[in-house]
C-alpha cells in the first residue's frame, strides 16, 4: 500500500455510519482507507459503542484492512487526518422534535432545514462546525471537510462567509435521489452516461436539463413527471405529494421535493398539523425507527448494513459522501451536485454566495460546470429570499443576538407574522438553552 489514508467521522455514533462504512468497503480498491475514526460526544457514547462493534463486524466480514477506532476526543482523532466527514446533530433527535413541535404549536411548518426549525438547527450547528474547522486548521490543515450535517446550505454559507477555510464541501442526498429517480424512470442502463444540469440552493434545487449519452431527454422527463405517467420502480418516488401539472409545465424545471414547502405550503402545513394534533411529528417517527435500528445493530450476528436503515431517510448519503472523497483522492474530475461558493461563475447572483449546483470534482475540490452560468430568472426571486434567510441565520449563529434571530425568522417565507416570530424565537431559545451557549446572555434576558 502506498500510504496511509485516514478518515475521521464526527458524529460516528449516528445510525447512518454503517451506510457510510458500506460505501467505503464497496470502494476499497479505489479508496484504500487504512484508518477510520469514529468521534462522538459523551451523550452519544452508548450509540457510538454499538455502531463501533457493528462496524468491526462489517470490516471483518468484508476482509478489508481498515483499522477502526472510536474516541470522544476529537483532537486526538484529527491527527494526520486526510478527510473529515461531519454528520452530527447537536441535541440529538430530542432537539429536532422541539424544532418541529414548537413552530407547529403556533400554526407554522416545523421542519429541520426550513423555517423556524431549520433556523434553530443552524444556530446550534454552525458554532460546533466552526470549532471543528478551528481544530482541523490547527491539527490537520490539509484535510478536506465533507459536511452532510443539515442545514447543509446554511452551514456552507456560514463557513465560507465567516472563516478563511477553503477545503469544505457540503453534500446532500436529495440530488442523488433525483438522479436515481431519473435513471429509474428513463430506464437507463448502467453503461449510459447521464449528466444533469442542477442549480439552486440546498433543499431548493431545480433541474433544467437531463442529458443521456450526449442527447437531452429533458422534455420527455418533464412531460412524464407533469402528466404523472412516469413512475419509479426501485427508487421510492421523490414526489410523494405531486406538484401540479400546471406548475411543472409553466416552470419548465423539475423542482426537488423540498420545494413542496414553498409551492404547497397550505397542503404541507395541513399534513403536519394533522400529525401534530395526533401527538406526532416527523421526529417522533424517526426516533422510533432509530430505536429499532439500534436494537438490530446490537445483534452480534449482524455484520452488514440492515435493510431497515432505508426507513430512516437520508438514502444515498454514503454514495454522495464516498464518491466525493474518492473523486478528490483519485482526481477523477467526475460530476457531482454539491454546496460550494461559485466565485462569480453564475452571472446573475452575488459572487460570494454558496450554492448547490452541478460541479466537477477532483484533487482541487469542486468546480461549477461550464454548462450552468445563469440561474433561471423564473425562480430567482425565491432563491434570493432563501439566501437572504441563510445569510441572516449565519450572522445570528455567531452573534448570539436575539434581534438577529428575529431578522432571520422574519425573512423566512414560511413565517407570516412578526409577532408570532417573536413568540417562536423566545420559546425555541428557551427550549434549546443547553445547546445554545452563544445565546446565554440573550436567553437570560428572556427569563
Amino acid at each position: 500500500m502506498s500510504k496511509k489514508l485516514k478518515v475521521v467521522t464526527i458524529g460516528g455514533g449516528s445510525s447512518y455510519t454503517p451506510e457510510l462504512l458500506e460505501g467505503f468497503i464497496k470502494r476499497y480498491e479505489e479508496l484504500p482507507i487504512t484508518e477510520l475514526w469514529l468521534v462522538d460526544v459523551e451523550a452519544g457514547k452508548e450509540k457510538q459503542d454499538i455502531i463501533f462493534d457493528l462496524c468491526l463486524r462489517m470490516i471483518e466480514r468484508a476482509a478489508v484492512p481498515i483499522a477502526l477506532y472510536k474516541t470522544l476526543d476529537r483532537r486526538e482523532a484529527l491527527v494526520d487526518a486526510d478527510f473529515v466527514t461531519t454528520q452530527l446533530r447537536v441535541g440529538q433527535l430530542k432537539a429536532r422534535e422541539l424544532d418541529e413541535r414548537i413552530p407547529l404549536s403556533y400554526g407554522y411548518l416545523g421542519q429541520e432545514t426550513n423555517g423556524a426549525g431549520g433556523l434553530f438547527k443552524g444556530l446550534r450547528t454552525i458554532p460546533v462546525i466552526f470549532d471543528i474547522i478551528n481544530d482541523v486548521k490547527e491539527i490537520c490543515p490539509d484535510a478536506w471537510v465533507i459536511n452532510f450535517t443539515n442545514p447543509a446550505g446554511m452551514v456552507t454559507e456560514a463557513v465560507y462567509r465567516h472563516t478563511d477555510f477553503k477545503k469544505f464541501i457540503g453534500v446532500c442526498n436529495i440530488p442523488v435521489g433525483m438522479k436515481m429517480f431519473i435513471k429509474d424512470v428513463l430506464k437507463l442502463a448502467p453503461t449510459d452516461e447521464l449528466n444533469i444540469d442542477l442549480f439552486g440552493l440546498n433543499h431548493m434545487v431545480f433541474i433544467k436539463d437531463v442529458i443521456v449519452n450526449g442527447t437531452s431527454r429533458f422534455d420527455e422527463l418533464l412531460d412524464g413527471v407533469a402528466s404523472g405517467t412516469l413512475t419509479a420502480g426501485s427508487v421510492k418516488n421523490i414526489f410523494d405529494l405531486p406538484f401540479s401539472e400546471g406548475l411543472i409545465r409553466s416552470l419548465r424545471l423539475l423542482p426537488c421535493s423540498y420545494l413542496l414547502y414553498y409551492f404547497k405550503q397550505k397542503e404541507m402545513l395541513a399534513i403536519e398539523m394533522g400529525e401534530f394534533y395526533k401527538g406526532g411529528a416527523r421526529a417522533t417517527v424517526v426516533q422510533k425507527v432509530e430505536k429499532q435500528l439500534f436494537e438490530l445493530y446490537k445483534d452480534p450476528a449482524l455484520n452488514v448494513k440492515p435493510k431497515e436503515l432505508e426507513l430512516r431517510g437520508g438514502a444515498y448519503y454514503s454514495d454522495a459522501a464516498c464518491e466525493v472523497i474518492s473523486d478528490i483522492y483519485n482526481d477523477k474530475q467526475s460530476e457531482h451536485y454539491v454546496n460550494v461558493p461559485h466565485h462569480g461563475h453564475v452571472d446573475n447572483i452575488p459572487a460570494d454566495w454558496a450554492v448547490e449546483m452541478t460541479c466537477t470534482i477532483g484533487r482541487d475540490g469542486a468546480t461549477p460546470t461550464p454548462r450552468i452560468t445563469h440561474f433561471d430568472e423564473k425562480v430567482l426571486g425565491l432563491i434570493y429570499t432563501i439566501k437572504g434567510f441563510e445569510v441572516a441565520a449565519s450572522e445570528a449563529a455567531l452573534s448570539g443576538n436575539f434581534n438577529d434571530v428575529l431578522l432571520a425568522l422574519n425573512l423566512s417565507p414560511l413565517i407570516h407574522s412578526d409577532k408570532d416570530a417573536e413568540k417562536i424565537a423566545r420559546d425555541l431559545l428557551l427550549a434549546h438553552e443547553a445547546n445554545l451557549p452563544n445565546f446565554a446572555q440573550a436567553i437570560a434576558a428572556l427569563k
